[in-house]
């Protein structure tokens, strides 16, 4: 048999290699002679670095930049080799996971760490940027970036706003003479897994900005400052950047980019599949198994089980997701092409106790999946699915 395993991180708790080995070792312990090929995956949110630097045998770097709540912190990127692509993921500096939970608050959170990435990145030669998207502390319409980049974002004193979601309302002038000229010669690309706009009740602040510990109060002042925002954009670029799919992710940091910059949004999976050749892995492959942190109704809006259940199915082969929690209708993900979807939990325990077992919890399930499909298997059913 070849089975692949091919999962994304489970959030502050497993990365994707590390889930990957955990659901191998639950399925050698069954079938302990057959090919199990781990291609670890990301869809453009944290991650996204270590797994396509890892799959291309790029090289890591690491800069000493600026956190999210604007301390110095040690974040590491990575080049591509022979492409002269550098990548950055968001969360390496502007990340939620950096920043303890009674610590978070998008009022004050900035991407502009991230920023000073790409400038590195830059610096080093790369003329093709791939941004990961996802998992950010911010909510200030990548003002933070922009102002990395050299543009100066002006209060009614003529002064430097500060940094964070916040900070916008002050905002009444932009000038971009100083963007570094370089970005007009670089090739970018935003790997994104969600399609939220930057507004409304579908838009950066209403879905996401709780979890980055944005109170209701919050949630009101950052809508209207990332509106505020951008109709100035508008006004200043001729770009308007509400309307953009996608441009509602890491805090609106899509948006804000296509202002000033010429930015492709692609589909995060999409792109590292085709980039790590899975299409190519799943030739002959009698399984596939897959999964993240969790798994509801919103992954199949390009999550990573949606992305491997879409190529699994187009090649007529069997796929199952383990999450640490399922939640929902999920029967769009079916429909794409999942044969199950299995929570690790194993009963009723705390988010902490959860965590703290991820590791076992998600051997010990996949070696229960695996016990039942080699029942399958035996009988022949499996076969008849393939």
């Amino acid at each position: 048999m070849k089975i692949l395993i091919a999962p994304d991180s489970f959030k502050e708790s497993l990365s994707a290699k590390e889930a990957a080995a955990a659901i191998a070792r639950g399925f050698e312990q069954v079938f302990p002679h057959a090919e199990l090929l781990q291609i670890p995956l990301a869809d453009g949110g944290e991650g996204t670095v270590e797994t396509l630097v890892d799959a291309c045998e790029g090289e890591f770097h690491r800069s000493c930049v600026t956190s999210s709540m604007g301390e110095p912190i040690d974040a590491r990127w990575g080049v591509l080799p022979l492409t002269n692509t550098g990548v950055v993921d968001v969360a390496a500096a502007s990340g939620l996971e950096q920043v303890a939970v009674n610590m978070r608050n998008p009022m004050l959170a900035s991407s502009r760490g991230s920023g000073e990435l790409i400038m590195a990145a830059l610096d080093r030669g790369c003329r093709h940027i791939i941004l990961g998207l996802g998992g950010s502390a911010c909510n200030d319409g990548g003002a933070g970036m922009l102002q990395a980049f050299g543009v100066r974002l002006l209060n009614s004193q003529g002064l430097e706003i500060g940094l964070g979601g916040g900070a916008l309302q002050d905002l009444v002038t932009i000038d971009s003479d100083q963007i570094d000229a370089r970005l007009n010669y670089v090739r970018f690309e935003v790997a994104c897994d969600v399609e939220n706009l930057l507004l409304g009740p579908g838009g950066a602040t209403a879905v996401f900005s709780a979890q980055k510990g944005a109170t209701k109060e919050m949630q009101l002042a950052l809508e209207d400052n990332l509106a505020h925002f951008s109709r100035l954009i508008k006004q200043h670029c001729q770009v308007d950047v509400t309307k953009l799919k996608g441009g509602g992710a890491a805090g609106g940091i899509a948006a804000g980019l296509s202002g000033f910059i010429d930015v492709h949004i692609k589909s995060g999976i999409d792109m590292v599949l085709d980039t790590l050749h899975f299409d190519q892995h799943l030739q002959g492959a009698n399984l596939v198994i897959t999964g993240e942190g969790r798994i509801d109704a919103q992954s199949v809006s390009g999550k990573v089980p949606c992305g491997v259940a879409r190529r699994a199915k187009a090649q007529g082969c069997p796929a199952f997701a383990l999450a640490g929690a399922v939640d929902g209708d999920l029967s769009a993900l079916q429909q794409l092409g999942l044969n199950g979807v299995f929570s690790i939990t194993p009963g009723i325990i705390s988010m902490q106790q959860a965590m703290a077992c991820a590791t076992q919890n998600l051997t010990l399930c996949a070696n229960n999946l695996a016990r039942a499909l080699a029942t399958d298997i035996s009988n022949n059913k499996l076969a008849a699915q393939r």
